[in-house]
């Protein structure tokens, strides 16, 4: 399986705890996970990834490590884009990323396109 890690913005605490308990009451099985962080490094976030539930998804949990660690290594303007943002919104917010099953992300972009 192939997974893909993107930066996607800064949230409130409350606007993202919110989301997170939306999404968990759906019953819809959702191949993305949202995670969320006070600090934009590279730490927080695998630690972010080692707390989420990614069993029940039945990932690879080393290959998404892997792919957070590809993501920063690789795209260092975008992180430091968003450290800033996530500096000027302040303590309240957190610095907001996916983490997907490439394949099927790929599969409800379409899904949305078509609809």
């Amino acid at each position: 399986m192939e997974y893909t890690f993107e930066l996607v913005g800064v949230s409130p605490v409350l606007s993202f705890f919110s989301y997170q308990q939306e999404i968990q009451t759906q019953k819809r099985d959702k191949r993305a996970q949202y995670l969320g962080s006070h600090q934009c490094t590279l730490d927080a976030f695998i630690s972010a990834v080692e707390v989420a539930p990614l069993k029940r998804l039945e990932w690879n949990l080393d290959q998404v490590v892997d792919t957070v660690i590809n993501f920063w290594l690789h795209n260092a303007d975008q992180v430091r884009h968003w450290k800033r943002r996530l500096e000027d919104a302040g303590a309240e917010n957190l610095l907001v990323a996916r983490v997907a099953d490439l394949n099927s992300l790929k599969t409800e972009f379409e899904s949305l396109l078509g609809d």
